[in-house]
């Protein structure tokens, strides 16, 4: 998994993104991995692993018979069913904006919880591909650049992640962006993508999300355990989680949307 953060790149603000990599674990021991999401209007799944030594290979072991539970600030409560191994989903609780969700979960005679509260949607009006100034040398056909069409909302603390597909491929990447610059005004920022190349006839699919902070400084963390941050990252170290407990991954309660762009 990578991460987005703001950078200035030959004058411009993009919304950048590092290449996917796995879990840079600050520990030999096994720990219980958690990856929850609740979408609006939608039912929440939760997929529950463990990491293994990391002299071993890089596989996730699925986690079964872990009692899953998801309430709402409204009072309703779900246990969730297990679907397939380590794969937990409600039938009934939907994701609803400005709801906040609490994430119970006992496993191995633990218990770890979560919570958070769903963003009001962000409109993400259109999408805007512009050629690229930035072609590797030598290469003769355009590359294009995406700029999503949306307007930030004026109060401060905005979070969002992007996803980016072309011609049903996804692109390998985590982007996520804050409102810290250009906060209540409409967004002038591309996505960036080093691993992303756009060329004319390309279908391009974009779906934005707006996240909580707690889910945007878990990415943002993960890129800089990596190394990727400013001045090439931080000591590596676990990212940081909203899941208490001593569990890692996430937690996310988020809207989405998406537009379909043919490049041309």
């Amino acid at each position: 998994m990578k991460n987005k953060i703001i950078i200035w790149m030959l004058g411009m603000i993009f919304f950048s993104c590092q290449k996917e990599i796995d879990l840079n674990l600050n520990s030999a021991n096994s720990k219980i991995v958690i990856e929850g999401e609740i979408l609006q209007n939608e039912t929440a799944q939760v997929k529950i692993s463990k990491t293994v030594d990391v002299d071993d290979a890089n596989s996730y072991p699925a986690v079964s018979g872990a009692i899953v539970i998801i309430k709402d600030d409204l009072g309703n409560t779900e246990q969730l069913l297990e679907t397939a191994s380590g794969v937990y989903e409600t039938s009934l609780l939907k994701g609803t904006e400005g709801r906040t969700y609490t994430l119970e979960v006992t496993v191995e005679n633990n218990v770890y919880s979560a919570q958070s509260t769903m963003p009001q949607k962000v409109n993400l009006d259109d999408v805007k591909i512009s050629i690229s100034t930035f072609s590797p040398p030598g290469q003769t056909e355009d590359n294009y650049i995406v700029y999503p069409q949306f307007i930030d909302p004026l109060e401060l603390g905005n979070n969002y992640r992007f996803i980016q597909s072309k011609n049903g491929e996804a692109d390998p990447t985590i982007i996520v962006a804050n409102d810290n610059i250009d906060n209540g005004v409409a967004n002038s920022r591309p996505i960036f993508s080093q691993d992303f190349e756009l060329k004319k006839g390309d279908t391009l699919t974009l779906e934005m999300m707006c996240i909580d902070k707690a889910t945007y400084d878990y990415f943002f963390s993960l890129n800089q355990s990596q190394g990727n941050g400013p001045g090439g990252g931080t000591t590596p170290a676990n990212p940081v989680s909203n899941i208490q407990g001593g569990a890692l991954g996430y937690f996310s309660a988020y809207t989405s949307q998406k537009k379909i762009v043919l490049v041309n």
